[in-house]
């Protein structure tokens, strides 16, 4: 309506218009950036559960070539003591979350090393190389999930917060329409208010000649 109409003739404050048009475009521009925040954030979940996934595969595969080579009796049942294992304990410890991931792909990869620089033959088929670069690329999508998440949490709030502010300048507009309108006649004056986008919605128990107030989640978005 301010662009059709000069200033001093629209039906609120020239004050509510400055505020609106200050705050609009910043509003606009919010709720566009948790959107592609959002997008970003399925995106990286996807590339994480990815990467945690061929983690826990080759972690998982290193130990039972380290497990069967104990059986077969080329390395001593010690050798699961350089990995935080047991020497009895031939099962596969739990990797379900991603925090369990990461806890025994470290202990693996430094176990493992240790044991190299003490001149112990290295498992091998996966070795312990292949499995650090898993391990690593896990660490590298995990901590940029970690800050997408942080980041869709942020953008989320202020929205949030941005949406209280956008309420009250739709309360202080619609109240200053109406009051412009208040000597007009309650049909007339209805008609009038909902040039600017206001709706009015009669319930069972009212009447068309009764005076109403606006629904604020019924603004018509189209002309506001």
């Amino acid at each position: 309506m301010s662009k059709d109409i000069p200033p001093f003739r629209l039906a609120f404050s020239m004050k509510t218009l400055v505020k609106i048009q200050a705050f609009l475009p910043v509003f606009e521009n919010t709720i566009s950036h948790q959107k592609q925040t959002l997008v970003n954030q399925t995106e990286k979940s996807k590339s994480n559960q990815d990467t945690a996934r061929k983690a826990r595969l080759y972690i998982t595969h290193f130990l039972k070539v380290m497990n069967m080579a104990i059986a077969r009796g080329e390395v001593p049942p010690e050798t699961r003591s350089f990995y935080g294992i047991a020497s009895d304990d031939s099962s596969i410890p739990s990797l379900t979350s991603e925090n369990e991931l990461v806890a025994w792909g470290k202990r693996i990869i430094d176990g493992e090393e240790y044991r190299i620089r003490k001149g112990s033959t290295p498992v091998t088929n996966p070795s312990v190389a292949v499995v650090k670069v898993r391990y690593e690329k896990f660490l590298e999508t995990r901590n940029h999930y970690k800050t997408i998440n942080r980041r869709a949490t942020e953008c989320v709030n202020k929205t949030s917060d941005m949406r209280g502010e956008a309420d009250d300048l739709i309360t202080a507009l619609w109240n200053e329409i109406e009051a412009s309108f208040a000597s007009l006649p309650e049909a007339e004056k209805r008609a009038s208010a909902e040039k600017y986008g206001l709706v009015y919605v009669f319930r069972k128990n009212e009447t068309a000649g009764q005076d109403l107030s606006p629904t604020l989640f019924e603004v018509d978005q189209n002309k506001n």
